[in-house]
């Protein structure tokens, strides 16, 4: 069930934290300065950062090599060790999420709120599902675990939830006509529906764009800046999908002791979507075994994207500041 007075209450804190941050920043749009028709972006979350709950499945489990804390703790981590208020939530996070009762999301919400975080999006990560199988009933007992999610999403406040790509490339008209069908459902419950380049799509640089424009509405691009299969793959996919998203997961792998990242380019990933003029949120998703090592290298991503979005800013706007 929605709880209106809760969502005000999380709104407002929001807004009085991140308030100046968000006067700075351009609203997100496309390169041009026009906002791309169907992208449900929030201004509010414009400069926003914060953490996808799976860099924390340590954390959550028995796996960590020292301090663990659950889901419900971790709004007033986010914020009090931190300094990040977002929370891009996978049901995999989720303590027994095929069945998790409306007490507890309501406490779940209530924590965030209370900490002044802001759950902005459901990864729908259940495994078995296969929303476009040729099988109706395979597909119907996909999509009515789906639609139950969305429903789970919406009570959570989100704006956004997204199906688990496949590994293997499905049938497209069958996929699309289950995505519409999940978008469908979304709508009327102000949940937009999300695209990820996971699973089968990260060896297709136009798989994102092509599948958006396919659906055709309540959808938008939820960016990984890691899922991509070649960094040319990678340059070529985030050039194309960043105008078309909502949302961002700036993922990391392995780092130096100094936020090195040999990998690929973390900072090329996020100048190609500022360029394309999204401004965030930005959802770190990182993990390690190793609380106090997670906890650092979450704090030096969250300083680059600080000191990059601060960057183009002056860029855009001309002002220093006195120490410049």
């Amino acid at each position: 069930m929605d709880q209106p007075h809760v969502q005000r209450k999380s709104r407002r804190a929001f807004l009085q934290t991140t308030g100046a941050a968000t006067a700075m920043l351009m609203l997100p749009s496309s390169g041009d300065g026009a906002e791309q028709p169907g992208i449900n972006r929030v201004p509010e979350l414009a400069g926003a950062i914060g953490v996808v709950s799976a860099s924390f499945s340590s954390q959550f489990s028995a796996r960590s090599k020292e301090r663990k804390f659950t889901l419900l703790e971790l709004p007033k981590i986010l914020r009090d060790e931190l300094d990040m208020r977002v929370i891009d939530l996978n049901t995999s996070s989720v303590p027994k999420f095929a069945s998790v009762d409306h007490k507890y999301l309501d406490s779940l919400r209530s924590a965030a709120d209370k900490a002044g975080c802001v759950i902005t999006n459901l990864k729908m990560n259940q495994r078995g599902l296969d929303m476009n199988s040729p099988n109706k009933a395979v597909r119907v007992k996909a999509l009515t675990e789906y639609k139950r999610s969305i429903d789970i999403a919406a009570q959570l406040g989100c704006r956004w939830s997204r199906p688990l790509p496949q590994k293997e490339k499905p049938d497209l008209a069958i996929h699309v006509e289950s995505y519409k069908e999940l978008c469908d459902y979304g709508a009327e419950r102000k949940v937009q529906l999300l695209v990820e380049n996971f699973g089968w799509m990260q060896a297709d640089s136009d798989s994102v764009v092509n599948l958006i424009k396919s659906i055709g509405s309540n959808v938008a691009a939820g960016v990984d800046t890691g899922n991509w299969n070649s960094n040319e793959l990678r340059d070529e996919g985030l050039k194309k999908s960043f105008p078309l998203a909502a949302t961002c997961d700036f993922k990391a792998k392995a780092m130096g002791p100094n936020g090195e990242h040999p990998l690929y380019d973390l900072k090329r990933c996020f100048d190609i979507a500022w360029d394309s003029g999204f401004r965030g949120p930005w959802s770190l998703e990182h993990g390690n075994p190793n609380t106090k090592t997670l906890m650092r290298e979450l704090g030096l991503l969250r300083e680059m994207l600080r000191k990059w979005t601060a960057e183009r800013n002056v860029e855009r706007t001309g002002e220093r500041s006195d120490e410049e």
